[in-house]
């Protein structure tokens, strides 16, 4: 992929995670969504332009760039066992981890785990071992992952952070602002599964967008979301008294 196409392949994934159509963008360059559209298709951007479409999303160019150069590979990213195990090994750490992929500062991050330098030092120290960060002669953090992290259905991090999504996620009301819990049960064809499985993943997908449009915007302008997604074959126990017997 060209580099001119991969930034605008970037920049459409950002528009479809706000949901901002072609009509926003139009009115701040004074053209049709069709003219937009075709913007896109011939690849025809010129900077100015492309700079007033990146500030319809409160981002710069320069955003923009370093998201491209992040999101060439679509995939989740994975780490080794080992890195898995040593993060599971110290919630400080995994929650170090958490933040620094979450685009935190050093700083902002000893603030919120409500650590000190001489705490902090041999945390990140620990992750240079573990070869997940990188911190140069500036003393700056530069990251071996990024978002979103595939870890191992049957892995120490999984088995570590299930136990509470679990016991703790489930059981609030989610009846507030920005709040949503929703239950559905039917009965399916293996086509269908397969459909709903792609459309989880895309919200996954979705959600990972999001998350890496949003790493830029200040800490105090944002706040932590969790997304669960769950699909199994399953049979509500209220309907257990009626299964079938054998003969």
């Amino acid at each position: 992929m060209s580099e001119t196409k991969n930034l605008l392949e970037t920049l459409k994934r950002c528009l479809r995670a706000r949901g901002v159509t072609y009509q926003k963008p139009g009115r701040a360059l004074g053209l049709s969504e069709s003219s937009v559209k075709r913007l896109f298709s011939d690849e025809s951007f010129t900077l100015s332009r492309l700079e007033r479409v990146c500030s319809v999303l409160d981002m710069t160019v320069a955003d923009l760039v370093r998201m491209a150069n992040g999101t060439r590979d679509t995939q989740a990213f994975s780490l080794s066992l080992e890195q898995e195990r040593i993060l599971a090994s110290d919630p400080s750490l995994l929650a170090l981890f958490y933040l620094l992929l979450n685009g935190r500062s050093v700083e902002a991050a000893e603030r919120r785990l409500g650590l000190n330098p001489r705490t902090m030092r041999p945390l990140l120290m620990r992750l240079v071992e573990a070869q997940l960060i990188d911190i140069d002669a500036r003393r700056r953090v530069h990251l071996n992952a990024r978002l979103p992290i595939a870890w191992r259905p049957d892995g120490p991090v999984r088995k570590l952070y299930e136990r509470q999504v679990r016991a703790e996620f489930l059981q609030g009301p989610f009846t507030g602002a920005g709040e949503a819990l929703s239950f559905h049960s039917a009965e399916l064809t293996p086509a269908s599964v397969r459909i709903l499985l792609k459309k989880i993943d895309k919200l996954a997908a979705d959600f990972a967008d999001l998350a890496a449009l949003d790493r830029q915007v200040p800490v105090r302008e944002k706040t932590s979301v969790a997304l669960l997604l769950a699909c199994r074959p399953w049979v509500f126990s209220m309907f257990s008294a009626y299964r079938p017997k054998a003969a």
